[in-house]
């Protein structure tokens, strides 16, 4: 047991400009106007904050944001990049996030020991996702990759066997793979009229249909060893995700291409599957005792969304609850992150 506290999904705010520059050819050979968004999006203003409430971190800047509030590491996710999938051409999404990846590590990851990074991988590129994610763990030094978990009509769900390439290059590397949610196109969510809905639904509605299509497509029969984690979108969904999933298998399991070797709630229980939690999820206990106490990640999602006074309250409400165990606690806060991304042999 550790008492460190490891954010096991923090952010970076983007440099267009800088990332651009990364690009390798044929399109970083090319001019940008930077009135375009190098990463589409769906439409939602999400940048706009009250003027010296928000941080655009840079490294020193996160350096700050761990010691106030007792962080001892922190892995790195990408913010305008998590719209990665909605690009439309291939290649094109490959030099975006080979030219990120290379961004990251300048200026984040060979900084400091206590930023690690993830590798923002194509998934419109199937080929190009096993590239990418070896160059940037053999060679950036990344502890993982990252899906976005939303991505345009002409790119296969993560069940398919386009990706095993890539399943079978994360368990080879024993590195895990994350998807992460991140904006609401393509969910049907056009429908509704505020960003709070909008923001309510995107995350688990990407990561229900991804772990479904996963489930059922027989990845986890395939690929054992292979360590996924759902990011951000809490934990409540899972229980119910995992007896639905449980029981629509029991109906009409029959009918899939290939019969699943374990029920759904098994690959839940192996270990091998974990889920991001909010601090003050009143299901986190249950959650805990009835999928497993050793897969739930604790992030603080730093510098999204709220105002930079306001992550400081997270930590002390979870360690003030009554409902969970010192070990618990500890397992939230560090032991779950360095099984799932290694960090024991970092």
């Amino acid at each position: 047991m550790s008492n460190r506290v490891i954010d096991a999904d923090g952010h970076i705010m983007e440099s267009h400009q800088e990332l651009f520059e990364r690009i390798p050819g044929p399109y970083g050979d090319l001019e940008w106007h930077g009135t375009w968004a190098l990463f589409d999006a769906d439409g939602w203003q999400r940048g706009l904050a009250r003027p010296g409430m928000r941080e655009d971190p840079d490294a020193a800047a996160w350096l700050r944001f761990q010691d106030e509030h007792g962080i001892d590491l922190s892995v790195l996710y990408p913010t305008a990049g998590l719209a990665a999938g909605m690009i439309q051409l291939p290649d094109w999404a490959a030099g975006l996030c080979q030219g990120y990846n290379d961004w990251l590590a300048d200026k984040f990851t060979r900084v400091t020991p206590r930023l690690k990074g993830v590798a923002l991988l194509p998934p419109q590129n199937p080929e190009a996702c096993v590239t990418e994610l070896r160059r940037a763990v053999t060679e950036l030094g990344f502890v993982g990759g990252v899906l976005p978990a939303v991505t345009n009509n002409n790119t296969p769900l993560f069940g398919s066997r386009v990706y095993d390439d890539l399943w079978e290059e994360a368990q080879r590397l024993d590195v895990p793979v994350s998807v992460h949610g991140g904006i609401s196109s393509n969910l049907g969510l056009d429908r509704v009229r505020s960003f709070a809905e909008a923001h309510c639904l995107e995350h688990p509605f990407a990561q229900m249909l991804q772990l479904t299509n996963m489930v059922f497509g027989g990845v986890f029969d395939r690929f054992p060893r292979l360590r996924v984690a759902y990011l951000e979108a809490g934990v409540g969904w899972v229980p119910f995700m995992m007896d639905r999933l449980h029981e629509d298998y029991e109906k009409f399991g029959s009918r899939l291409a290939r019969p699943l070797e374990r029920s759904p709630k098994e690959y839940f229980k192996s270990g091998n599957l974990f889920f991001t939690a909010e601090v003050e999820e009143r299901t986190l206990p249950y959650v805990m005792d009835l999928v497993r106490p050793d897969v739930i990640l604790w992030a603080s999602d730093y510098p999204h969304e709220r105002e930079r006074g306001e992550f400081g309250g997270d930590l002390p409400y979870l360690r003030a609850r009554q409902d969970l165990s010192a070990k618990a606690k500890n397992a939230i806060l560090c032991d779950n992150a360095v099984r799932f991304y290694r960090l024991d042999e970092q």
